[in-house]
């Protein structure tokens, strides 16, 4: 009866910050612009504040050797000056009205993120489509940017054992598409964009017709439509970008890289395991099986590993993806275990699942995380705006966010251990060791 009551508070949890703002799918207002800008808007009225994301469907996926990280680049050089607000101008204007702004970049997208007081809503329209329209790629900013972004490589590779572990990884675990190299790009590749690279990347993914944007917060449809009309529907659209065409074949037996890394204090071990894209139905029960494995002092990595003293803390991660991913589960030995060690022990979690599966309280525990989290998420007009915008682009549709709950809820035992079986097997795997010495074969 106790868990009974857990699983039903979880899923009225999940059903009540929905429902104070949208209580279906119609609540969110959407409309397409006619140069392809598609753009959602969220009422909501609790506090005088709004924002707007925009989701720019341009990741490391849509590069190619030669001109690795340049997605990444441009979410240093969007902030760098522009037609009408010349450099630092963006963030200057934006706090002078009260507003914030953040921007990320991920294998697949790159996101802006702007919050503000509702009445500077016409000012972040501006903004907005200033650095759209008319972003100056001025080749001085470019050199010191260029600057920026090789620092910062150097310095995650030299601060993240995780960053260096997965940049490796990914590299030997994808032989043919273009996740196989990092985000942040090669080293190489950063010192040699052409001014040309650049601005036909700007003039081809920055168009509107490649953009995703959502507002939600103290605003009107109507407000936004007038704004958009405005400011964004002058903006011509361009081409579309080429589809990636390729297809990772499929991987037929275990791969292994080894990093040396003089200043890990003991190894970590990262195992990879190729997975379908997002949208793929399985999405469902593999995020539940990296909640069993990892999520909590009772999962099954901190019982088996943290608890027994093999590992010092053990973690599971999978993003969202256009194209078929990497699930990965990473170890780090805790001191006087050896990565060969941590490594068994890694594997014999994620087999023991495949060949004996889970427990129904262990099934319910996982789903109560993820609608709490995806409750706590939608409590705010910034975790509605992000994952409305993830929707409508990893799941086909905003309108898969109403379907999560049941989704979640329809995973069963035997699906947790089909996609153990089917996924987490040793053909399917690469193995990473990052340690300050590589173990001897003996």
């Amino acid at each position: 009866m106790k868990k009974t009551l857990i699983a039903l508070f979880a899923a009225a949890a999940l059903a009540g910050p929905i429902a104070a703002n949208a209580t279906d799918a119609s609540d969110i207002k959407s409309f397409t612009l006619d140069n392809g800008m598609k753009m959602m808007v969220l009422p909501d009225s609790s506090i005088p504040n709004a924002n707007m994301y925009l989701f720019w469907k341009v990741g490391s996926r849509n590069e190619h050797p030669g001109i690795t990280g340049i997605s990444h680049f441009f979410e240093h050089m969007m902030f760098n000056g522009s037609k009408k607000f010349g450099p630092k101008m963006f963030d200057r204007t934006m706090e002078a009205a009260g507003g914030a702004n953040n921007a990320y970049t991920t294998e697949n997208v790159t996101v802006y993120s702007d919050w503000f007081p509702s009445n500077a809503l016409e000012t972040i329209f501006e903004l907005e489509a200033d650095r759209i329209a008319h972003l100056d790629i001025d080749p001085k900013m470019v050199a010191s940017e260029r600057n920026v972004v090789a620092s910062e490589r150097t310095t995650s590779l030299e601060n993240s054992n995780w960053s260096a572990l997965q940049q490796q990884v990914k590299g030997v675990a994808f032989l043919a598409h273009p996740y196989s190299w990092s985000v942040i790009g090669h080293e190489s590749d950063i010192q040699a964009w052409t001014q040309k690279d650049l601005e036909d990347y700007h003039k081809t993914y920055y168009a509107p017709n490649n953009a995703v944007v959502v507002i939600s917060g103290d605003v009107t449809e109507a407000q936004v439509k007038q704004l958009a009309d405005k400011y964004f529907a002058p903006i011509p659209a361009q081409a579309p970008p080429a589809a990636i065409r390729t297809v990772e074949p499929e991987q037929k037996g275990e791969r292994r890289i080894f990093v040396k890394k003089e200043s890990a204090s003991t190894p970590n071990v990262m195992l990879a395991y190729h997975v379908p894209a997002t949208k793929d139905p399985d999405y469902y029960a593999l995020d539940l099986l990296t909640s069993i494995l990892s999520d909590g002092n009772s999962s099954r990595l901190s019982q088996a590993l943290v608890d027994q003293q093999i590992a010092l803390g053990a973690e599971t991660y999978m993003p969202m993806a256009f194209d078929p991913n990497l699930l990965y589960i990473l170890g780090v030995a805790a001191p006087g275990v050896s990565a060969k060690t941590l490594e068994h022990a890694l594997i014999a979690q994620v087999d023991k699942i495949a060949t004996e599966g889970v427990t129904q309280q262990e099934l319910e525990k996982a789903k109560n995380i993820k609608l709490m989290d995806f409750y706590r998420t939608m409590e705010t007009i910034d975790g509605k705006s992000n994952t409305i915008g993830s929707y409508e682009l990893f799941f086909g549709s905003y309108q898969q966010l109403f379907d999560a709950p049941k989704a979640y809820d329809k995973v069963t035992l035997a699906d947790i251990q089909r996609v153990a079986k089917t996924y987490l097997k040793r053909a399917n795997r690469t193995v990473g060791v990052l340690a300050a010495a590589e173990e001897s074969d003996q």
